[in-house]
């Protein structure tokens, strides 16, 4: 699978792994910050540069306008997409004084899913992905780890959740309810299933580099 690495402009909690040689490197707008604070030299600066300016010499630039659809991090996304990419790992996608873009980014996990991707949306020691029938192993990183997953998309049904705290099987989850906020992993992995329908789930990792 080809990787894309994008870096958003909120807020950075520190690289989960780091860059490998083949990987598609995407700054978008301020991202580009992050990568000049880590030492890494994107493929590719995206953006409509409303909260920087475009470096003068850094020339792989693609200028968006101001007024679009998509948002800058969306657009790399999409470029990603067009390059081949099917594994996604998004920093800086999330905190900040932005909410919206947090709850954008979350919708653009989904977005990369119904696109035969998969994305990974790094938090504050935390990291989400989308799932739409299917199954989906999470790994335990950390003893006592924190799992939430949510509906994405209205009515979510068949959700079964194992080697966790509190088990459930052949329930429904709506995106009114709240009712997968907070389980704790205790096995080595927990595995989650949804017969129809797409959730968002998100999980506690291990410390950062």
């Amino acid at each position: 699978m080809k990787r894309c690495l994008i870096f958003a402009a909120g807020t950075f909690y520190g690289l989960v792994q780091r860059p490998e040689q083949g990987d598609l490197i995407i700054a978008a707008d301020a991202g580009y910050r992050i990568c000049r604070q880590e030492g890494i030299v994107p493929s590719l600066l995206l953006g409509d540069f409303d909260s920087m300016d475009a470096p003068a010499d850094f020339l792989s630039v693609c200028r968006l306008p101001v007024e679009k659809d998509d948002t800058d991090t969306l657009a790399a996304i999409r470029y990603g997409l067009e390059q081949g990419c099917t594994e996604f790992h998004i920093y800086g996608g999330t905190g900040g004084r932005r909410l919206d873009h947090t709850l954008a980014n979350l919708q653009a996990l989904l977005f990369l899913r119904r696109h035969n991707a998969r994305g990974w949306l790094y938090d504050d020691a935390f990291v989400w992905t989308a799932m739409e029938n299917e199954t989906l192993a999470v790994p335990c990183a950390v003893e006592w780890g924190l799992l939430s997953l949510f509906c994405l998309d209205g009515r979510a049904e068949g959700v079964s959740v194992t080697g966790v705290q509190y088990p459930l099987s052949d329930g429904v989850l709506t995106s009114d309810f709240p009712l997968g906020v907070s389980n704790h992993i205790l096995a080595d992995e927990a595995m989650i299933s949804v017969r129809s329908g797409a959730l968002v789930v998100g999980w506690q990792t291990a410390d950062v580099l």
